[in-house]
């Protein structure tokens, strides 16, 4: 039977490059892109992170991101949007929808209060400043 099934497979690759647009069927989204495919780019200066994430396709109304210590989560969401006009009718829509989400730890916490984000292009741009240790080292008067 597994025969069978391997010859219908060579026979349906060969008839797809003969004739593709015989094998074009509706189709209605494809799955959203696991996070791990959200690419992410992080740098490190002496006092902050620069972080360049590829969301493209997303409306920066629908981009989150959230800091708590070190974790920053980023949360994307594509929202289906179906227009035909009349007389005709989608074939093939390979546009996604739904909601991803990618959360990663740096290695200090964020000063949140002057974290800064800008999205431009498809690209999200977070800059992070790093915190100030809230237990600076001090020296102590020996009585």
């Amino acid at each position: 039977m597994s025969a069978l099934t391997n010859r219908s497979y060579l026979l349906n690759d060969f008839f797809r490059e003969i004739a593709p647009a015989f094998y074009v069927r509706p189709l209605h989204g494809d799955p959203l892109p696991s996070p791990a495919q959200i690419k992410v780019d992080v740098k490190e200066s002496k006092d902050a992170y620069t972080v360049h994430a590829e969301i493209p396709g997303v409306p920066k109304e629908d981009i989150h991101v959230s800091l708590d210590g070190n974790l920053v989560t980023l949360q994307a969401e594509v929202k289906q949007q179906d227009s035909t006009g009349d007389n005709e009718s989608v074939l093939r829509s390979e546009r996604y929808f739904g909601a991803v989400e990618r959360s990663f730890q740096l290695p200090m916490d964020i000063d949140q209060t002057n974290a800064k984000a800008k999205f431009d292009n498809g690209v999200l741009t977070l800059t992070l400043p790093k915190k100030l240790a809230a237990n600076v080292a001090q020296k102590l008067t020996i009585e």
